[in-house]
């Protein structure tokens, strides 16, 4: 099996996946995940008629669907019918299955919390806060990454200020800001540190939290003043947000003799031994 696919097991059966590098998400195969909620016998066959109705309703998951090439039964490599996470639940919701039924709960209590949270967004920093602490994280590290992410708001209510779009634009520009102050970009950090889909902040140590902090709020800082239109325009700024950090990070570097940027997950302190 390519180093990029792997079975997940789900309710004592494995599931085909593939990881995009690119995208940064995990694929799915829909007639695993198919078989194992209906126990049909012939899940080709539910799908295919799941899929002619998802059509024929309009729905954009029909849309979706992603054709990836995984291992048959046979051994041999044969086209599937794949989906990402966030789209593979909408079609289990169509699904009238029990084993379905955790997943429908999941999503109308997730759906439900998001809701309280634009109402109250504490409710969003408390959850966070008990999230994290579950994970082992000491309460430091999660001031500093709850901290983090207060920054990272003002930022991207920057952006949306300045007519950037939500998505690829935002990437491109974190990614201007991660280079010039980590000297590399996004997708090389995390590879670095071994990671895939999990959040890179999440991964890092204090001082990398920081220093992406100060990067970010430099950026913000610059944009409000520059008043910056454009993607281009909006570009430059980043790099000089990420500058500003990047200069911070070689002058701490050479006083220690050491780089900061760390190839190590970040371990929450309670975990180590």
């Amino acid at each position: 099996m390519k180093k990029s696919q792997s079975l997940v097991l789900f309710h004592q059966n494995t599931v085909r996946r593939h990881w995009d590098g690119e995208r940064e998400l995990w694929y799915f195969s829909i007639v695993d995940v198919v078989q194992i909620l209906t126990d049909s016998t012939i899940p080709r066959r539910y799908w295919s008629d799941l899929k002619t109705k998802l059509q024929e309703e309009g729905s954009e998951v029909y849309e979706k669907i992603v054709q990836l090439k995984m291992p048959a039964p046979d051994g041999k490599q044969r086209e599937t019918d794949c989906m990402a996470t966030e789209d593979l639940f909408r079609v289990i919701q169509s699904i009238p299955s029990p084993k379905a039924e955790p997943f429908k709960l999941w999503l109308a209590k997730v759906g439900y919390e998001r809701i309280e949270e634009t109402e109250d967004p504490e409710l969003a920093m408390d959850r966070a806060m008990k999230t994290y602490l579950r994970k082992g994280y000491s309460k430091e590290w999660i001031n500093q990454r709850l901290k983090s992410i207060e920054v990272r708001k003002e930022l991207t209510d920057e952006w949306k200020e300045r007519g950037m779009k939500e998505g690829a634009e935002y990437a491109i520009l974190t990614d201007e800001i991660t280079k010039a102050w980590a000297g590399r970009s996004v997708k090389d950090y995390k590879n670095l540190k071994g990671l895939k889909k999990q959040s890179l902040r999440d991964n890092m140590t204090n001082l990398e939290l920081v220093l992406n902090m100060l990067a970010e709020a430099s950026t913000a800082e610059i944009s409000k003043k520059k008043k910056p239109a454009g993607l281009p325009a909006n570009q430059k700024i980043a790099r000089e947000g990420g500058d500003i950090a990047g200069g911070a990070r070689k002058q701490l570097e050479k006083r220690l003799g050491s780089s900061i940027i760390t190839k190590t997950r970040f371990l929450p302190a309670t975990r180590k031994k």
